[in-house]
């Protein structure tokens, strides 16, 4: 999945596979439409061809390229579970465990945000107040003050 993505990471790279999507092209008429050399549009051929997006099917004297549609619908699949994915309950934030309704209220325990899901808890000390405002913004970002402190003086 990583190789496809830093294949159509690239503007001219994912132009061409548009292009390639509506008509399957030789490397001179892909040149013309994105305005590049040749040689150039053969380089990013070549990413494309790597990962598995594109292949190369003679016809005559030139070769067309032609989109792995199946290969782009597996990276859209794959992507779309990424996007349905949940996080595990025990270890969600206390800050995103409150946005969500199913979770019953005494799950709902403040100090889960600091002890279970901080990116660093070797950085961090034992209770959210002995956090330093370094600790702070590397775990939660730009917040004013600890999510965690604020949660429990409600």
């Amino acid at each position: 999945m990583i190789a496809l993505l830093k294949a159509l990471g690239d503007e001219t790279r994912f132009r061409i596979l548009e292009l390639l999507l509506t008509h399957d092209l030789c490397v001179g008429a892909l040149a013309k439409r994105v305005g590049l050399s040749e040689a150039a549009v053969s380089q990013h051929l070549q990413v494309l061809r790597r990962a598995g997006l594109v292949r190369g099917e003679k016809r005559g004297y030139w070769t067309h390229y032609i989109v792995n549609r199946e290969a782009l619908r597996g990276l859209a699949q794959r992507i779309e579970s990424l996007a349905d994915r949940r996080p595990a309950e025990a270890s969600a934030c206390f800050r995103t465990i409150l946005q969500q309704e199913e979770i019953s209220e005494e799950r709902r325990i403040p100090q889960m945000c600091c002890t279970d899901c901080c990116q660093h808890p070797e950085k961090l000390k034992g209770k959210p107040e002995e956090c330093t405002p370094e600790q702070i913004k590397e775990c939660h970002g730009e917040v004013k003050e600890h999510p965690c402190e604020s949660e429990k003086k409600d």
